[in-house]
């Protein structure tokens, strides 16, 4: 719970896009270099975000994940079959 404390949405930064509190960097954009097969150690560093902790990275996952929760999810392949 205190991990999602480190995301912020507000309208003037981002466009009202999930961020991480004090920075301009999205959620989705972690996400993304994430789900690309960048390491989460890596993204703290020089090349990614090196403002950014490893707690920073665990609270974005920890955000999608409680988004998930509470929503329900429909693959197009079972749709298309229906």
């Amino acid at each position: 719970r205190r991990l999602l404390e480190r995301i912020s949405i507000n309208p003037q930064i981002c466009g009202g896009r999930p961020c991480i509190k004090g920075h301009r960097i999205t959620v989705e954009q972690v996400l993304d270099f994430l789900a690309s097969g960048v390491a989460p150690e890596e993204l703290c560093r020089e090349r990614y975000f090196p403002t950014l902790t490893p707690d920073d990275i665990r609270a974005c996952i920890a955000f999608a994940n409680q988004l998930l929760r509470s929503e329900e999810i429909h693959f197009f392949e079972e749709l298309a079959a229906s």
